[in-house]
């Protein structure tokens, strides 16, 4: 009974009893663990010691509260501390390399490049019909030869390779192609001096062709001979070469030509690209064809009539420059044909298109596929109409109610009647035929989204087909269209080249010195501007006996050398000259011998203001071994004409009652004396005949005549001159004295404020 009670007790008790003793056993062991784990301090640092049998211990989980050893170091662990921030310091930005243009930073490529292979014997017969003929077409035409001849075409781009073997320049040119081009082309065109390129077609061929395909383009040949397998391209006929295929060449270039052996440049370059590119010669691809043609002997391309002729990328082989000419006409007359069915094709479908449309006839703008008029927005926007006749115009720079039309305008009217007479007999033809009797009124407007529109009232002789005529009044409008606006590559020019700043000085110069210190001072001594101030004195032989006792510059020298002491770092050099005829071509040779030849000059006159931002754009404008730069500047008129009985402004602002760009002077200029000394050079057999020649040309006249440079001619707002009354030297040359005088006369005042002081001068006098 006892024992059935004591099981029952034990049964309700049992799992309390083992609870409570599982507990205080984990707690025991918890402590264990705690106690093994301590804080060790000392020496500044503090540390984590973890100890137990072979590292089983790493693991344990860190207790939320550590016992210390005493109560106050536990105390001070749970004191508050403050953290300090401590800003985070940017790292130093990466610098990012910039490429001076942006097709090079976003790897853009031009299209095709042109390869003429030629030789010393034909460089300067068929080299140069081949540049004649394509040159105009490619962005660039490089004409690949052995040796160097003396005598090179103008306008050529050749590289020698210093031998006449022809696997040898072959593999020489696709080397040169490796290190100047193969990053900037996509295509790469080979052809041979005796073969016709139809530029355009090759040009639309390759557009059509993707970049990446690793393509060998030509007429395919079988090799002679040998074990090799596969087509070359016949190097007659030309062949193309995509970028992808020749940088998968570039490594083999060099085991090509020690163990390829051939006798033809074309088979060896194939063998090559068969070899390592596993990739044969085609002339078709994606249904795109490599046409070509080959011509007979004594061949007239006139009377070649074959489809396949007419349809030729490149025709093989001309004999002659003749032959070469004669073959780039016929194909020219094609292709204008061609394009004038497109645009009467173009026209027709405008026409019919705009049947439908809501508006019909009137939505097809007026000429067919010409952009539509301008449509001003206001009042200030309207075109102004400009009246002429075949004489006069009745809109004249200067004002004038009407002056002579001449020179390109006249040569403009002439041609846009002669037009209208033409267009108006193939209109009528054959039933009525038009003879121009004279022009009655002649209107004309530029619009800048079309071109330049003209209005026509003619008298017309027309006769009909029995013979009788009359004389009738035909008004006819015509437009010139805007051609194809074409972007001129240049070459790269920076900001940071030095300008030498030349005046010329002479007696009757000495009162501007002063102020062109000052403004020159201001703008580039404080600023220091990268530009170097020359000055040259110009005495004459009697001025020049007395320049110990009274030299006529000691005040002008006295001031260089008081700028010199304000800023020390500017050094003014001076340059001393006799003469008695002041030519500005003999002075300049005495300059140029003074400096190196990469020197950029700019040639100004003292009463010129110079500043920075014009000599920004000296820099941007003048481009060596491509061109030189003369700016218009704006001329002030007589302050006693301009400000008759008015106050004198502190500044001129550039407004027309202020002064003009005095186009009569070309006394400014911008150029490398490089290309000074190169120019110069051209005149030496000149000189030798005519003596005088230096004194009858100026700067202007010399780089026109002689240079082949671009004579880069434009309004410099930025360069204002102060008026003055230039001294003409009648020993100059005729058109350089006549040019002074009409300078000095239209610098006097506009038109409107000559009558107001003429009518003002006449009603004084009535009075």
């Amino acid at each position: 009974m006892r024992f059935s009670v004591f099981i029952s007790v034990l049964r309700s008790l049992g799992p309390v009893v083992i609870g409570v003793s599982l507990g205080f056993t984990l707690s025991l062991l918890s402590v264990s663990w705690t106690e093994e784990t301590c804080l060790v301090v000392g020496s500044g640092r503090r540390e984590d010691v973890t100890s137990g049998r072979d590292g089983l211990l790493k693991g344990a989980r860190k207790p939320n509260s550590i016992s210390a050893a005493n109560d106050a170091d536990s105390e001070e662990g749970f004191e508050p501390r403050i953290v300090p921030y401590k800003q985070l310091q940017p790292s130093a930005p990466k610098k990012v390399f910039r490429a001076k243009y942006i097709s090079t930073e976003l790897g853009m490529r031009e299209r095709l490049f042109v390869g003429v292979l030629t030789s010393k014997n034909t460089i300067n017969t068929l080299g140069a019909a081949v540049n004649r003929t394509i040159s105009h077409h490619f962005d660039i035409v490089v004409f690949f030869t052995g040796l160097r001849n003396r005598k090179l075409p103008h306008g050529m781009f050749v590289v020698s390779h210093g031998d006449e073997r022809l696997i040898w320049n072959m593999f020489q040119t696709v080397k040169y192609i490796f290190e100047h081009y193969i990053n900037e082309y996509d295509w790469f065109y080979f052809v041979q001096d005796d073969a016709y390129t139809e530029a355009d077609r090759i040009k639309a061929l390759v557009e059509h062709l993707s970049m990446d395909r690793e393509l060998y383009m030509g007429r395919p040949e079988e090799f002679i001979g040998g074990e090799t397998e596969g087509k070359y391209c016949y190097g007659g006929f030309g062949y193309l070469l995509s970028r992808s295929l020749l940088l998968r060449l570039q490594p083999f270039l060099e085991n090509c030509r020690n163990d390829i052996l051939s006798s033809r440049p074309d088979e060896w370059l194939g063998r090559c690209i068969i070899d390592y590119t596993s990739t044969n010669c085609v002339g078709e691809y994606e249904g795109l064809e490599y046409h070509h043609y080959e011509l007979g002997k004594n061949s007239d391309p006139s009377k070649e009539q074959s489809e396949q002729f007419k349809s030729a990328l490149t025709v093989h082989p001309v004999s002659d420059p003749e032959q070469m000419y004669r073959l780039h006409r016929y194909f020219s007359e094609i292709e204008l044909q061609r394009t004038y069915d497109e645009i009467a094709k173009l026209q027709a479908e405008i026409k019919n298109v705009s049947v439908v449309a809501f508006e019909g006839n009137r939505s097809a703008q007026w000429p067919v596929g010409i952009s539509p008029a301008f449509e001003p927005k206001s009042r200030f926007e309207v075109l102004k109409w400009e009246y002429f006749t075949e004489e006069e115009i009745y809109s004249c720079i200067d004002e004038a109610p009407k002056c002579e039309l001449r020179g390109i305008d006249k040569l403009d009217v002439a041609d846009v009647i002669e037009t209208a007479v033409q267009e108006l007999n193939i209109k009528y033809m054959p039933i009525l035929h038009f003879k121009k009797q004279q022009l009655i009124n002649g209107y004309r407007r530029f619009d800048p989204t079309r071109g330049m529109e003209y209005t026509l009232d003619l008298q017309l002789e027309v006769v009909n087909q029995k013979g009788h005529s009359r004389s009738i009044t035909k008004r006819v409008h015509l437009v010139r269209p805007l051609s194809l606006i074409e972007i001129i590559p240049m070459p790269y020019v920076t900001e940071a080249t030095r300008v030498h700043v030349i005046i010329p000085l002479t007696l009757e110069d000495r009162s501007f010195v002063n102020r062109f210190l000052e403004v020159f001072a201001s703008n580039a001594f404080e600023t220091s501007e990268n530009a170097v101030l020359t000055f040259l004195f110009i005495y004459d032989p009697v001025e020049a006996q007395h320049v110990n006792q009274n030299d006529i510059f000691a005040g002008v020298k006295a001031q260089i050398n008081a700028y010199e002491h304000k800023f020390p770092a500017v050094k003014i050099p001076w340059i001393s000259v006799k003469t008695d005829t002041p030519a500005p071509i003999k002075f300049m040779d005495i300059i140029s011998k003074k400096h190196p030849v990469d020197t950029l000059f700019f040639l100004a006159q003292v009463s010129t203001n110079v500043d920075a931002e014009f000599l920004n754009r000296c820099r941007m404008n003048s481009i060596n071994n491509w061109q030189v730069f003369f700016p218009i500047h704006f001329q002030e008129f007589n302050p006693d004409v301009a400000y008759h009985n008015q106050p004198r402004p502190a500044t001129v602002d550039l407004v027309k009652e202020a002064g003009h760009f005095d186009r009569r002077s070309f006394d400014e200029a911008c150029f490398y004396n490089s290309d000074y000394m190169a120019t110069r050079s051209r005149m030496v057999s000149d000189v030798q005949e005519n003596e005088d020649l230096l004194e009858g040309l100026d700067v202007y006249d010399m780089f026109v005549k002689y240079s082949g440079l671009h004579v880069f001619r434009a309004v410099e707002p930025a360069l204002h001159q102060q008026y003055r009354y230039q001294p003409c030297n009648p020993k100059l040359s005729e058109d350089i004295y006549h040019r002074c005088v009409q300078s000095n006369l239209e610098g006097l005042g506009s038109r409107s404020q000559l009558a107001m002081l003429l009518y003002e001068q006449e009603r004084g006098n009535s009075t």
